[in-house]
């Protein structure tokens, strides 16, 4: 039987999966969401999130997804991992996953061979085209982990972005980063200057940090009315994990284990404590890491 149907949940409270049911918007993420949204249906081209490891980004991209695919007038395509080395590799991404048959816009290339980067960028913009100003559809492109696109790759999201009526962008860009895109960016000229929106999340305060551990134990349909995390427990997380949803979400996790193994019903310093003495003895943790 699993740890957390023993504690009287459904589900399991404190995955590290990035489940968009269990994503607390905490006030930057809730900025974040609505500006990006608004943004997105107003056709303004480019949105950037920045943040630190662990702050969230992944989870409100998949979140952001769900609300969009909710909705019938938007195409999306999710990039997890933009290791695209050339030009030719990030457009053949985009003509495979938006689905563009190449016949229906001018061919794959010279007497059927291989397409161009040319033909590529060609077949992009008409699809654009033709969805966005024909279909009234809105095209959306969102990158996570986009500090590791390439300097080409940037460059084509620049000359995509380009693509455009007199009064809307063609592709709608969300980029997810670590805070070195930031480096990236101000290197391209006229990237900057392209961007709607841009936000840099930051880690959650002690109240935040509190209302997240709730809110997720009430997304796990905990049937208990006891109180699981005693406050002396929450401000301990909150210090060790310095806020970072990540790593709150693993001491949270780690905290109810313990609670199974020593047979106790409420999370308090003591057992987050444990787990502090257990990381520092193993070398996780040194002693200036949770002051």
């Amino acid at each position: 039987m699993s740890y957390y149907k023993i504690l009287g949940f459904e589900k399991e409270p404190f995955s590290t999966s990035p489940d968009p049911e269990f994503l607390y918007l905490a006030q930057g993420h809730q900025a974040t969401m609505t500006n990006v949204l608004i943004e997105l249906r107003l056709r303004r081209g480019l949105s950037v999130v920045l943040g630190d490891v662990g702050t969230g980004k992944t989870t409100l991209s998949r979140k952001l997804i769900q609300a969009l695919r909710e909705r019938g007038d938007f195409i999306v395509h999710y990039v997890l991992d933009p290791c695209f080395e050339t030009e030719y590799e990030f457009l053949y991404s985009l003509v495979r996953n938006f689905s563009i048959n190449m016949d229906s816009y001018g061919g794959a290339g010279p007497e059927g061979g291989r397409a161009s980067v040319l033909d590529l960028k060609e077949a992009v913009e008409k699809f654009l085209y033709e969805k966005t100003v024909i279909g009234n559809k809105t095209v959306v492109l969102i990158v996570d982990e986009a500090q590791k696109l390439s300097d080409s790759a940037m460059e084509m999201l620049r000359t995509i972005l380009n693509y455009e009526t007199n009064d809307t962008k063609l592709l709608q860009l969300v980029l997810f980063g670590q805070l070195e895109l930031h480096a990236k960016i101000t290197k391209i000229p006229n990237f900057m200057d392209r961007i709607s929106f841009k936000y840099t999340l930051n880690p959650l305060s002690l109240s935040e940090t509190r209302e997240m551990i709730q809110f997720r134990i009430k997304q796990a349909n905990y049937c208990s009315n006891a109180r699981l995390f005693q406050e002396d427990a929450i401000e301990m997380i909150h210090k060790i994990s310095q806020g970072y949803p990540r790593k709150i979400t693993m001491l949270c996790h780690r905290a109810l284990k313990q609670l199974v193994m020593k047979r106790k019903w409420a999370v308090d310093e003591e057992v987050v404590g444990e787990i502090v003495s257990e990381d520092m003895r193993a070398g996780w943790l040194t002693p200036t890491t949770h002051h």
